[in-house]
C-alpha cells in the first residue's frame, strides 16, 4: 500500500491512502490519525488501512485528487533519523576529496550518523541556504520506516521490522564538514533538515524489485532540470537496508517510526572506475561531492560548484513500467 501525509495545518499532518498511480487518495484518519499514530500500532492497524488501500484502487470509497504539493515528507518529524553507508562507493570518493583513507572497516562496518530529526522539509520545500560557502548539496538516497525493533537484532530478523520505503535528499552542507569531523563528534551543524518523497511504500509494493532489502532500480536524480544522477540502488550496495537497521539496533531498541537512510547512492563505472557524468553516457551521481571528486581527479580541480539559490534538485524513482513508486522530491535552494 501506499500512505502519505498530507499538510492540514498541524504539526504531524493528516494520513492519507493513496492509489497505486497517485492520482487518487483517500483520509484514513479514522483508523490511525498520523501515520507515527499507525506506526504505533502497525499490527492492529496494517491490516484495515490494507483494506481501505484495495478499496482506493477498486474505488469502492469516495477518494479525492492527489496533489503531490500538498504532502508532507510521510512522518513530518521522527522519534529517530539515522543515516548510513550503503554504498562504499560514495564513502570512498568523498573521503578523497577530503584526503581521507578509507578504513578497512568501513567495508563491514557501516558508518552511521544520527541526523536531525524534530522537522523534517516536505518535499516541494524549498531549501533554506544562508551562506553559499557552507557548499550546500544534495543527497538522493532511499530510506526505510521501522516498527519497535528489539536491541540486537539480526539483519535477517531486522528485515521483518521495515514497514514502509521512503525516497530522501540528504541536505548536506559540504563547506562545514571538514570542520565538524576534526572535532571528533560528527555532523550537527553540516546537517541541516532532509526531505523524503511524498508517499511511503509498503516494501511488497515494490515487488520483485525488492530484493534482500534493497530496491533494485534506478534512483533518479535532476539537477537543475537536467539528468544528474540514474545510479542503480540494486548495485553496489555493500550494505543492505536490513543490515543498517541491525546496526543501528546492536546496542538500543528502536521505537517505532524509526526512519533509517541508505546514504548517498552511489555506482561505480563498469571497470570499477568512479563512473561518468550522464551527459557522457554514464550513470552519473546521487550528489556534487562525487562529480566534484572525479574533476578533482582527472582535471586537477573541482568545476562544478555546490547549490546556491535558484538550483532545483527533483529525486525520484519509476518502476520497470516508467511509473513514478513514491512521487518527486522537487526542491529549490532559497536565500535563508
Amino acid at each position: 500500500m501506499k500512505l502519505a501525509t498530507l499538510k492540514d495545518g498541524t504539526r504531524d499532518g493528516k494520513l492519507v491512502v493513496v492509489s497505486k498511480d497517485l492520482t487518487r487518495y483517500c483520509a484514513a484518519d479514522n483508523i490511525a490519525p498520523t501515520l507515527q499514530h499507525a506506526l504505533d500500532n502497525w499490527d492492529a492497524v496494517a491490516p484495515r488501512l490494507e483494506a481501505l488501500y484495495t478499496d482506493v484502487e477498486h474505488e469502492a470509497v469516495p477518494t479525492e485528487r492527489f496533489h503531490e504539493r500538498e504532502a508532507h515528507s510521510p512522518l513530518p518529524r521522527a522519534y529517530q533519523w539515522a543515516d548510513g553507508s550503503a554504498y562504499i562507493n560514495h564513502v570512498e570518493l568523498v573521503r578523497k576529496a577530503r584526503g581521507a583513507e578509507v578504513p578497512e572497516s568501513f567495508y563491514h562496518d557501516p558508518l552511521m550518523y544520527q541526523g536531525g530529526s524534530d522537522g523534517f522539509l516536505a518535499p516541494r520545500d524549498d531549501i533554506p541556504l544562508k551562506d553559499t560557502k557552507w557548499g550546500c548539496d544534495m543527497e538522493g538516497e532511499i530510506a526505510v520506516v521501522t516498527d519497535d525493533v528489539p536491541m540486537g537484532v539480526s539483519s535477517d530478523e531486522a528485515a521483518s521490522h521495515i514497514k514502509l520505503v521512503m525516497l530522501v535528499n540528504d541536505v548536506s552542507l559540504r563547506g562545514l564538514i571538514p570542520g565538524e569531523l576534526a572535532k571528533g563528534f560528527g555532523f550537527f551543524q553540516s546537517k541541516p533538515a532532509s526531505a523524503f518523497s511524498p508517499v511511503a511504500v509498503t516494501p511488497d509494493e515494490l515487488g520483485d524489485a525488492w530484493k534482500g532489502s534493497v530496491i533494485h532500480l534506478p534512483l533518479m536524480v535532476d539537477y537543475n532540470g537536467k539528468p544528474f544522477g540514474r545510479a542503480n540502488a540494486g548495485v553496489d550496495a555493500t550494505f543492505s537496508l536490513a543490515d543498517l537497521v541491525a546496526h543501528a539496533a546492536k546496542t538500543r531498541d528502536l521505537g517505532a517510526g524509526t526512519i533509517i537512510g541508505s546514504g548517498t547512492v552511489s555506482n561505480q563505472g563498469p571497470d570499477g572506475d568512479p563512473g561518468k557524468p550522464v551527459a557522457e553516457g554514464g550513470l552519473g551521481y546521487s550528489c556534487i561531492a562525487e562529480i566534484r571528486m572525479i574533476e578533482t581527479i582527472a582535471e586537477g580541480e573541482a568545476k562544478t560548484r555546490f547549490m546556491a539559490p535558484g538550483d532545483t534538485v527533483r529525486v525520484e524513482m519509476k518502476d520497470a513500467e516508467g511509473h513514478s513508486i513514491f512521487g518527486a522530491i522537487e526542491q529549490k535552494v532559497v536565500e535563508a
